[in-house]
């Protein structure tokens, strides 16, 4: 049964439709936010920057305080600095969706046109750790994130088939140990998408977007998982004519351990232990987010071609990059 969306949200999402249209059908005026108790100041506003992109996922800020993300369908990866200008940082990016950055400053991305997961950036640094699992490829890596051993956790959301003849939707989250040895950690996950560590990686979350909960797992030791758990419960479901779906995408955390999540609704935040907080209405929906500038207290939000970035009170985690 699809959840009721509350009072509480039917309110933002009315705050959202009061944004008026700009002359190029962008939304031009900053869209004000209910306050969140420890995330968002009341009267916060959602920042529009850009729309048009080709493609926006794979959020990523650098120590310089910018911002990344992959237009994956354009095939490159785009840098917003602090001051909103935006320039092309890498060309040819194998289609790359997810990003993080290793501690020796190299970029990882998970890569769509010739599926793998690798190094892409700096030039004369690119490498691969892995671009099949026993000897199948993969059929869409979506999203990554890195443990402080250098192992890495990413998710293929897999590829519905458009008919008989073409090979099954293979679902799947994999871990990459540092010494480059790949285990699949689950297969039973309807879409794994967005994918995060908590602060003492002592548990992994998981975006499944055609379910109503983020999941989680306890990381019992490097690339080992206990019993998976229905973490937190999305609002906002939405019936579709494959089934049902939350719109669950990116997921990043803070400096105190909350959950911020893409969906339907918008930005939904919930507590380390998966309780609602509240919503970031945005205009377009989101599909991945992150925390960047030089104190992470910009939360870059980009989806359907457009990108938006929040002043929030908490910096993001800052243990790690992503």
């Amino acid at each position: 049964m699809l959840s009721k969306i509350s009072k509480f949200n039917l309110n933002l999402m009315a705050a959202v439709s009061l944004s008026l249209l700009g002359s190029s059908g962008a939304y031009a005026q900053n869209n004000v936010s209910t306050a969140i108790d420890g995330v968002l100041a009341a009267n916060s506003k959602v920042e529009f920057i850009k729309e048009g992109f080709d493609g926006t996922e794979g959020p990523l800020g650098l120590p310089d305080g910018s911002f990344l993300f992959t237009e994956t369908r354009a095939n490159r990866i785009i840098r917003i600095a602090e001051d909103n200008s935006i320039s092309t940082y890498l060309e040819n990016s194998n289609g790359s969706n997810g990003l993080a950055l290793a501690k020796n400053g190299d970029l990882i991305s998970v890569q769509v046109l010739k599926t793998k997961v690798g190094v892409v950036s700096p030039a004369g640094r690119e490498k691969v750790f892995t671009d099949n699992y026993q000897g199948t490829s993969y059929q869409r890596p979506n999203d990554l994130v890195l443990d402080k051993s250098g192992g890495i956790y990413f998710t293929d959301s897999g590829v519905a088939p458009k008919d008989a003849s073409e090979p099954a939707a293979r679902p799947a989250l994999y871990y990459i140990s540092a010494k480059g040895q790949v285990t699949q950690l689950a297969n039973d996950i309807g879409r794994p998408n967005g994918i995060q560590l908590s602060r003492d990686e002592k548990t992994l979350y998981v975006a499944n977007t055609v379910g109503e909960y983020v999941l989680s797992y306890p990381v019992l030791s490097e690339g080992k998982l206990g019993a998976r758990k229905d973490f937190a419960k999305l609002e906002g479901i939405e019936q579709t004519p494959t089934g049902i779906s939350s719109g669950a995408d990116g997921l990043a955390i803070d400096n105190e351990g909350r959950l911020y999540v893409a969906s339907n609704l918008g930005v939904q935040v919930f507590s380390d232990q998966g309780k609602t907080l509240g919503i970031i209405p945005v205009p377009h929906k989101p599909q991945n987010i992150a925390f960047a500038g030089k104190d992470k207290k910009t939360l870059y939000i980009v989806g359907r071609g457009a990108a938006y970035k929040v002043a929030l009170l908490t910096p993001g985690f800052k243990g790690r990059a992503k």
